[in-house]
């Protein structure tokens, strides 16, 4: 059988890190994002594509029934043949029943929900002060400063709010900070939608025994083992 894996967190709880070791240690079996999946859909043009890029540049909602046929197609791809980690999928427990009935009509089924358990002022922090270098190192201003300069500039004449500058110490190196980072606004309400839409699917899963809370502010190497327990446990 496959490892099919569901994985759960609030912004900054290392989810992209925690994937990444995943793959690298169980079969390399992929990350599966609808975000990405959706994002991939505006270089198609097949009808299926076109459909979806239509309600997206209408703002419209992208019901249950298409989210679930991106998903299926995408686990028909020969990688996903060993199994999957699910990230921003299911978002409503009508998505999970489908993808239960989905892998139990292939003989598989979901082996863990992962839920990284962050403290959400502890999430604030991790997503405004998270800075990024070219070769995709993170490093944070409020825990991860050792190896960089950092400071917040204010506009000559007050026209935008301060601007967070940080470079590398040991070459100067500007570092980048997504958009969304730097707006307070943006940050929190990605964290009360994620309240809002996981409740459900914790409540969901947690009857079916399945979910793993992990305690995502220990570090990396803390939380991979935690991980890795419980997917060997799991098998």
């Amino acid at each position: 059988m496959g490892l099919y894996i569901i994985l759960m967190g609030v912004q900054g709880a290392g989810k992209g890190m925690q994937a990444s070791y995943i793959r690298q240690n169980y079969n390399n079996i992929p990350q599966i994002s609808t975000g990405d999946l959706f994002r991939a859909m505006k270089t198609r043009q097949d009808d299926f594509a076109k459909q979806i890029q239509q309600l997206m540049a209408e703002g419209k909602l992208i019901s249950d029934e298409i989210t679930n046929k991106v998903v299926e197609e995408r686990l028909q791809l020969p990688d996903a043949g060993d199994g999957a980690i699910f990230d921003g999928f299911p978002r409503t427990p009508e998505q999970a029943e489908w993808l239960e009935g989905y892998l139990n009509s292939k003989g598989e089924k979901i082996a863990a929900v992962l839920l990284m358990k962050l403290d959400l002022y502890e999430a604030f922090r991790r997503a405004f002060g998270r800075v990024t270098s070219s070769s995709g190192e993170s490093y944070n201003i409020y825990s991860n400063a050792e190896r960089i300069d950092w400071k917040f500039s204010d506009h000559p004449e007050g026209a935008y709010p301060p601007r967070l500058e940080a470079s590398l110490k040991a070459n100067g190196e500007k570092l980048i900070r997504r958009p969304d980072d730097a707006h307070a606004h943006a940050i929190i309400k990605r964290i009360d939608t994620f309240i809002n839409t996981t409740q459900p699917l914790i409540n969901y899963y947690s009857k079916k025994g399945l979910v793993h809370e992990i305690d995502a502010s220990k570090s990396i190497e803390d939380v991979s083992a935690e991980i890795k327990r419980i997917l060997d446990a799991a098998r």
